[in-house]
């Protein structure tokens, strides 16, 4: 072997050495000099503004605190005498129901609103949606409405009033009564894996457990009455509350449960 295909050789063997020890989490304290194209791409570039989709794709740190934030920066402060384990379940979903007072024509309300679909055969209600805050509405002949897709308590009474704003517009006696949280529904995560078997079996009274028809394992925590679906990874969804305050306290109660059958 000549010396220049020995030299060939040794560069491609510290190479692969080198890879070796990236992918083992060991890294060279004094790297091989770069490919001139190597050099072109390390040189500083012009900062650009980041994408929103770039924001998206960035590492998302801190889940435990159930609210994402991108890496490097720092998470808000948890009160711990409302969240003692630290974790604070984000709220994806509240659904609310108002009552109008009064006798809608659907058909009306199809043709003259805006962003409103009315199919009688498929479905008994207007669906209309807002873009802010973003919600849906189902709308009843009967002047009830159920509001779905908020964001917080606040989010969907405000798209309450607007619906019924909207219908009054088309000339309809609409009053805004009745207004009532019927579910507020929130996620997070423990970051532990759980022994779901050992649940059910520990609290049969209150949960239901069939992998064969549904991966996570339900449990029905009494004072407060939220319903619990617990994942083997540690993922957590919370529904059936009232009030976020419902949520926060039966996740409490639940995560001492929860720890008692971390796999280890």
């Amino acid at each position: 072997m000549d010396g220049a295909a020995a030299a060939g050789a040794a560069q491609r063997h510290e190479h692969t050495q080198a890879a070796a020890r990236q992918a083992a989490g060991v890294f060279d304290t004094q790297p091989t000099q770069p490919h001139a194209s190597e050099q072109r791409a390390s040189q500083p570039q012009p900062s650009q503004p980041a994408s929103a989709d770039a924001v998206q794709r960035a590492p998302v740190m801190g889940s435990a605190l159930g609210v994402p934030f991108i890496a490097g920066t720092t998470p808000f402060d948890v009160d711990r005498a409302r969240h003692p384990s630290g974790i604070v379940p984000v709220v994806q979903n509240v659904v609310a129901t108002v009552n109008l007072g009064c006798q809608l024509e659907l058909k009306k309300i199809a043709l003259h609103a805006r962003n409103a679909e009315y199919n009688p055969k498929r479905f008994t209600a207007v669906i209309m949606r807002l873009l802010e805050p973003k919600t849906t509405a189902l709308i009843f002949a009967s002047g009830k409405i159920v509001v779905t897709g908020a964001k917080s308590e606040e989010a969907v009474r405000l798209a309450a009033r607007k619906f019924a704003r909207i219908i009054q517009k088309l000339d309809f006696p609409a009053r805004f009564t009745e207004f009532k949280v019927q579910n507020v529904v929130a996620s997070c995560d423990v970051r532990f894996a759980i022994r779901l078997e050992g649940l059910a079996a520990n609290h049969g009274h209150f949960s239901s457990y069939e992998p064969e028809l549904f991966p996570g394992l339900i449990y029905r925590h009494q004072n407060p009455k939220v319903v619990l679906l617990i994942f083997v990874s540690g993922k957590v969804v919370l529904t059936g509350a009232k009030d976020r305050n419902d949520v926060y306290t039966a996740f409490e109660n639940m995560y001492n449960v929860l720890k008692l059958f971390r796999k280890q």
